[in-house]
């Protein structure tokens, strides 16, 4: 397994790519899977919501939760993939911890499915202490431990993931501050210039680190007071526990997947992608700024320090901006006149860029505490985070996807090409009538609509189609080639 030092930058993206592990393989393509059965879940949703499919209540919340956890959880699985895969080449990772990590995903997996499907629980994917305990009767405590104990363990499997890849970037690089590029920022002459995907897989380690140790704290927690109601904690401490692992979780999945951008664009285009030391300042800039940002969750609890909202406010203004605009400006300069031949693989990461950035500006307009305390339980919310998570991270997985296998020589499929024009129209339709609606006051969350807000559902149900047709045939051209990676193994 390469550990390159002297390598510094990303544009050796190759026409097929060369070693793929199978466990890597098997990390994409049931992410691929997974998001196509959970993209006709949230279809489902919105034809409950029109009255087009039959659907009651509690059974509603039950499936959005499982879309919803099952959406977060995904993506940090198809991040972990992209990650790993890249990482590997300049640092010594354990393929063990690789197999372990999803073979805990899929045992918790199936824990969190009983829970919702045979013990009916429906509490949403944030489990706030104590609801998950106290249900009114909708579902038993058993439910609620099992789907907490599922969580518990897939936690604990990345939680593995990625102190091994801290274990071995440190033992490269001799330091996750040397990963991140603090000697070049410090002048240092001798000082080895990181390779961006280290750079990116070093701010995630830190994050994603210290995020699911609050989870799976507040977890552990949680599953004591089922089984001891006596034993209770502070709720306002063990929603920012909560919600603190959640932001960091699900943004980091963008941060990982981001990786493939750097490591697979260059090659299309010819040019190399190094560490600049902007780049590092962006970076380090964001490791800290979206461990402080979490608050933004919490505008509405009027307990919380003043001082903190603040902070919050603040943070989200930042946090995802240093990194995203020396990347999308990157990507730019990358692409600008280079004469890049536009496939399937290279229009979805660049089109990535587009969603990522377009997708945090109502992100930020939602964090402002005046418009948070009017949007906040609107459909707003949902839309940011399918928007940057839609055209943004998931974009970047199917690129990905893409890559793998793939010869750019080759012609582009009319099939291919027609799917990306489907995923970018569609996608973007169904993110901007999420946000449309909750302009108009649509809250979310609902199972029942009332006949004003059935338009923005129907026309939402419609992109929505479109999407999931696009990716029916990003999910099979992957399937197909899976065969070709594991024999070139």
């Amino acid at each position: 397994m390469p550990t390159s030092s002297a390598a510094v930058t990303t544009g050796a993206a190759r026409d097929v790519s060369p070693g793929v592990d199978p466990c890597v393989v098997a990390y994409i393509a049931a992410s691929g899977l997974v998001l196509l059965l959970l993209m006709l879940l949230g279809l489902a949703l919105r034809l409950a919501q029109i009255e087009w499919l039959s659907m009651p209540p509690d059974f509603f919340y039950e499936m959005m939760t499982a879309h919803g956890v099952g959406m977060v959880g995904i993506a940090g699985l198809a991040g972990a993939g992209i990650m790993w895969h890249f990482l590997s080449r300049y640092v010594r990772l354990s393929r063990g911890i690789l197999v372990a990590n999803l073979v805990l995903f899929l045992a918790g997996v199936a824990m969190i499915l009983a829970a919702v499907f045979f013990g009916g629980f429906g509490g949403a994917w944030t489990f706030l202490y104590p609801l998950p305990a106290t249900s009114g009767g909708v579902w038993e405590p058993g439910a609620a431990g099992l789907y907490l104990g599922g969580l518990l363990v897939v936690g604990v499997g990345f939680l593995l993931f990625f102190l091994d890849a801290g274990r071995a970037i440190i033992a490269e690089y001799g330091g996750l501050g040397a990963a991140l590029g603090w000697p070049v920022l410090a002048g240092s002459r001798r000082a080895r210039l990181p390779e961006p995907a280290v750079v990116a897989s070093t701010m995630v380690v830190i994050v994603n680190t210290l995020g699911l140790i609050s989870g799976a704290a507040i977890l552990g927690i949680s599953l004591i007071n089922i089984a001891l109601p006596s034993f209770v904690i502070d709720p306002l401490m063990a929603k920012n526990m909560t919600y603190f692992f959640g932001h960091v979780f699900v943004n980091a999945t963008i941060y990982m997947t981001v990786i493939a951008v750097y490591e697979i664009l260059p090659g299309y285009a010819g040019r190399e992608w190094s560490a600049s030391k902007p780049f590092l300042w962006a970076w380090t800039a964001s490791t800290i700024l979206v461990l402080i940002a979490f608050p933004h969750h919490l505008l509405m609890d009027f307990v919380m320090p003043r001082w903190s909202l603040v902070v919050g406010q603040i943070a989200s203004y930042t946090a995802g901006l240093p990194v995203l605009v020396v990347t999308a400006y990157g990507a730019l300069t990358l692409v600008y006149r280079s004469g890049i031949r536009w496939d399937a693989a290279s229009s979805l990461l660049f089109l990535s860029m587009f969603g990522w950035a377009a997708g945090i500006v109502p992100a930020i307009i939602d964090a402002t505490i005046r418009v948070n305390l009017v949007m906040h339980n609107t459909m707003w919310v949902p839309g940011h985070f399918h928007f940057y998570l839609l055209l943004g991270m998931a974009a970047m997985v199917f690129g990905f996807m893409y890559h793998l296998g793939h010869d750019r020589q080759a012609r582009t499929a009319m099939l291919d090409r027609l799917a990306v024009w489907l995923f970018a129209v569609g996608g973007l339709g169904f993110a901007l009538v999420f946000l449309y609606s909750g302009k108009e006051g649509v809250p979310r969350r609902w199972a029942v609509h009332l006949p004003e807000w059935v338009a923005y559902d129907r026309l939402a149900s419609l992109f929505g189609c479109a999407v999931i047709a696009a990716v029916l045939v990003f999910a099979l051209r992957f399937l197909v080639r899976v065969p070709r990676l594991i024999a070139m193994r």
